[in-house]
């Protein structure tokens, strides 16, 4: 099935994720939540006083060390979504001792892809000078995201030049968790154009081929990139089942072989509303993996 059926989510998606905010503040009040704190100065040319956003979510308990850090990047297709929709995961994940963040970042048509990956990379250097404000640790922070934003917090992971571009030498992503990741090669999907609509892509990619292999993670991953956890539906897109199945190898190959979970019978919205439950597999192998590269 092609990605461009994707385009189609958001519209449900939406519907579940207001249902699920309506109930949250009754359900997750252990945390503290700080909004729209802008990772981007106002000054900036290129500021988007809605898009240049983040929440913070700390566990209302204090602790005498600094907590690990997870940034969360929602997905969309790259032209929709938005932080507010996703209150329930930073409480959870505060629920369970670590400092969550929310970020909103540009999208398509307004913005294309590469400065959607600019976004994300310095909403997260933000977070490396900011973040012990709120009682998190820098020195453990990790990247989750889902569909989209899961192949965008690939790539966080694995282009070390998104970080060298804004002054950091060494890329500060210690782990990262992809729920159901689209666009972990788009270089091989767009060369292919086989389905039907994958036009509808070009507007987030552009048309240029280099571009396509820019944004794709697949291509940067290396013997040093971090751990990954990913995992996949059961039922979900073909095209994301192979592109993970792929990435997949590519660690493989590298001595990175990342914990993979496919789910049975998880479509691909299902693999990010589950997140609503704290005792969720994902919720679970995260804690596993922050306590081991903590």
């Amino acid at each position: 099935m092609p990605l461009f059926r994707l385009l189609a989510l958001p519209a449900i998606l939406l519907i579940a994720l207001l249902l699920l905010v309506a109930t949250e503040y009754a359900v997750a009040r252990p945390s503290r939540r700080t909004a729209d704190l802008a990772y981007v100065a106002a000054t900036d040319p290129a500021f988007s006083p809605e898009r240049h956003r983040l929440d913070v979510y700390a566990p209302r308990v204090k602790s005498a060390t600094a907590r690990p850090v997870v940034i969360f990047i929602h997905g969309g297709s790259w032209t929709s979504g938005n932080k507010n929709f996703y209150s329930f995961i930073g409480r959870r994940l505060a629920r369970q001792g670590i400092v969550a963040v929310i970020i909103n970042y540009r999208l398509a048509p307004q913005a294309q892809v590469p400065a959607m990956a600019d976004d994300c990379a310095r909403a997260t250097v933000w977070v490396t000078q900011h973040i012990a404000e709120y009682g998190g640790d820098p020195r453990q922070l990790f990247v989750m995201g889902h569909s989209a934003g899961g192949g965008l917090a690939a790539l966080l992971a694995t282009d070390n030049r998104l970080f060298a571009r804004w002054g950091l030498g060494q890329n500060p992503v210690r782990g990262a968790i992809l729920d159901d990741p689209a666009g972990l090669d788009m270089y091989d999907y767009l060369k292919k154009m086989q389905y039907s609509g994958d036009e509808k892509y070009l507007i987030p990619f552009g048309k240029d081929p280099a571009v396509w292999k820019a944004m794709s993670p697949m291509y940067y991953a290396t013997a040093a990139s971090p751990p990954f956890l990913m995992f996949i539906g059961g039922e979900t897109y073909p095209s994301i089942s192979y592109s993970s199945e792929k990435f997949r190898q590519r660690l493989r190959q590298l001595g990175r072989e990342p914990q993979f979970t496919v789910l049975p019978g998880k479509k691909h919205v299902p693999m990010v509303l589950q997140l609503y439950w704290q005792n969720n597999i994902i919720y679970r192998e995260l804690l596993k993996m922050v306590a081991t590269q903590g």
